[in-house]
């Protein structure tokens, strides 16, 4: 079978080489690819990272099934967890330390050996392409909205930007009945976002105080519950637009690790502040079970997979960017 490793030199650092197939152990299956979707955090691994398979989110075919294994058989389609080990409940050290986590080899290939337990069945009409998308940004979304204390009908949602996550969790949204005020650079972008149902959009190059815009839009009030993938830069910001008794999901880094945050608001608002590590196989179970349409920017042939990664980094998509792998 053919894979593409990290091989530690410049972006997008990618070789494609040729290895012996894998069989799976117990309780294992193994899946032939049929897709992959890129996320930002795959640029920060291939900064980090090399000799091993990067990228995270595939869906593709049973192939095979190994000992033990029940509820599956070769021929079944399937999206694969970000994490296949997390299955429910908390998050602990050992769930984290699977698929998704750094350092391990992910789905840039045409086979991968996987828990059975670590994948959810895709419906027929569902293509491999869409499913891929789903693993990383759109549970990511799901848990942003819904984990602890669900978005209800009719709360306003801050959504920042319209890379994969924030389109997820405007139509996630819609579905719950919410008011949704959207950024983003780009005023095209913003038109298809309106598309999707956005109820009032922020040109945040135009409105750099787009804090100000959010309480103007909320009567002074601020957004029940903002989504911010960005980070430090925008946190502070996203704290102001945020409604006193609110709550802010980060699980964005675009611009960085470490900032300053502005705890005075934080404690005079008695905001509730949840980090984001994408989420279980159950909350990707039920994400499917909501015949989602992913909106996907852009799908590259497997062989041009490098190119994949320039348009990730060129950050000019809106949705997702996916590569597809077999036939």
């Amino acid at each position: 079978m053919r894979h593409y490793i990290l091989t530690g030199h410049d972006l997008p650092k990618l070789q494609l080489v040729q290895s012996e197939d894998p069989s799976p152990g117990y309780g294992e299956i193994v899946v032939d690819l049929r897709a992959a979707s890129l996320n930002y955090r795959d640029l920060l691994i291939a900064q980090r990272f090399s000799d091993l398979v990067p990228m995270s989110d595939g869906a593709g075919v049973v192939s095979a099934l190994g000992d033990g294994v029940e509820g599956y058989a070769t021929g079944d389609r399937v999206v694969i967890a970000f994490m296949p080990k997390w299955l429910d409940g908390d998050f602990t050290e050992a769930k984290r330390a699977s698929l998704g986590g750094p350092g391990s080899d992910g789905v840039l290939t045409e086979r991968i050996v996987v828990s059975a337990t670590g994948v959810v069945r895709i419906p027929d009409p569902m293509t491999f392409e869409a499913a891929a998308t789903l693993p990383c940004a759109g549970v990511t979304a799901w848990s942003a909205l819904f984990e602890r204390r669900p978005v209800q009908p009719g709360e306003t949602v801050l959504l920042l930007g319209t890379g994969g996550v924030s389109i997820f969790a405007l139509q996630l949204a819609k579905m719950a009945g919410a008011r949704v005020i959207m950024t983003s650079s780009s005023n095209e972008k913003l038109e298809r976002a309106r598309a999707l149902g956005a109820d009032h959009l922020i040109n945040y190059r135009s409105v750099p105080d787009w804090e100000n815009e959010v309480l103007r839009l909320t009567n002074g009030i601020g957004a029940d519950l903002a989504v911010d993938v960005a980070g430090p830069a925008t946190l502070n910001k996203t704290l102001k637009a945020t409604r006193l008794g609110g709550r802010i999901s980060l699980m964005g880094v675009l611009t960085g690790f470490e900032g300053p945050v502005d705890t005075g608001v934080l404690l005079e608002k008695r905001i509730t502040l949840q980090g984001i590590y994408v989420g279980p196989v159950a909350t990707l179970r039920a994400l499917v079970k909501t015949n989602i349409a992913p909106q996907i920017d852009r799908i590259f042939p497997f062989e041009d997979a490098e190119a994949a990664y320039d348009a990730l980094q060129a950050a000019g998509h809106f949705g997702k960017l996916v590569i597809r792998i077999g036939e």
